[in-house]
């Protein structure tokens, strides 16, 4: 029998950049396509193996248990965790809300990511490694991109204002049992201090790079993907669902 496959989703924030579509849902929700953000995520997730997804709620959590309640498809459980600190913090707090689903093997995804299956069996099936990030190269980056700075397989920085970078992360990792213990450990000493709330969760994975020769990269350079981040976002993110739908209303 193949072993359980968890991912774990942080969709914990609003949105507010999408104001409007945001005022009254999350933008985990945001309609592409006939289906939510979050439904694409959780589909292409369960095509590429994935038999669990915990999802880290926050604003209108009520919306998202929701939706989630009404998905069903074989062999996938659906789970949520609460964070309260929602409004007052960044995922941070998000992931040491779900820290105790952090137990050995476990992917880990932005709740604004969209990515075609292709790039979660990529991830799932890259070499073995306390750590795996995927990541992009493009022509050019905007302050708003992830940078990262690879060594080869191993990525040495990651962060939104490195100077020095050769590509993005995608915002979906790959933890296995040693990477979950170092993350773990880093998100908890760093929630015990004053700018603990205000920090992102890959500044841990930056911090774990700096420290240790434990996290690798995986290149989805090819392959389709999108951030959910502004308005102007909205019409390439539905073309690109409206291709994913298309691709499943197609005759085999």
């Amino acid at each position: 029998m193949q072993s359980p496959v968890k991912a774990i989703i942080l969709s914990a924030g609003q949105g507010k950049r999408l104001s409007p579509l945001t005022d009254t849902r999350p933008k985990c929700l945001v309609d592409l396509s006939g289906r939510s953000v979050l439904e694409w995520q959780i589909r292409h997730l369960h095509a590429a193996g994935v038999t669990e997804v915990v999802v880290v709620t926050g604003f209108a959590a009520d919306l998202v248990e929701a939706e989630l309640a009404r998905l069903r498809l074989p062999g996938l459980t659906l789970r949520t965790i609460f964070n309260p600190f929602y409004s007052v913090s960044d995922n941070l707090a998000s992931v040491w809300m779900a820290r105790g689903e952090m137990q050995g093997s476990f992917l880990l995804l932005n709740g604004d990511t969209l990515f075609e299956p292709a790039i979660a069996e990529r991830l799932l099936s890259a070499p073995s490694a306390p750590i795996t990030v995927t990541i992009d190269r493009k022509d050019g980056y905007d302050s708003d991109d992830m940078k990262v700075r690879t060594d080869g397989d191993a990525l040495r920085e990651i962060g939104k204002t490195i100077t020095e970078y050769d590509a993005e992360s995608i915002g979906f990792l790959r933890f296995e049992p040693e990477g979950a213990a170092l993350f773990t450990d880093i998100v908890e000493r760093s929630l015990r201090t004053p700018e603990g709330l205000r920090r992102w969760y890959l500044s841990a994975i930056d911090q774990i790079a700096r420290a240790h020769d434990a996290v690798a990269v995986r290149s989805i350079q090819g392959l389709d993907w999108a951030e959910m981040d502004f308005p102007e976002d909205l019409p390439k993110n539905r073309e690109l669902a409206a291709r994913w739908a298309m691709a499943e209303a197609a005759p085999a």
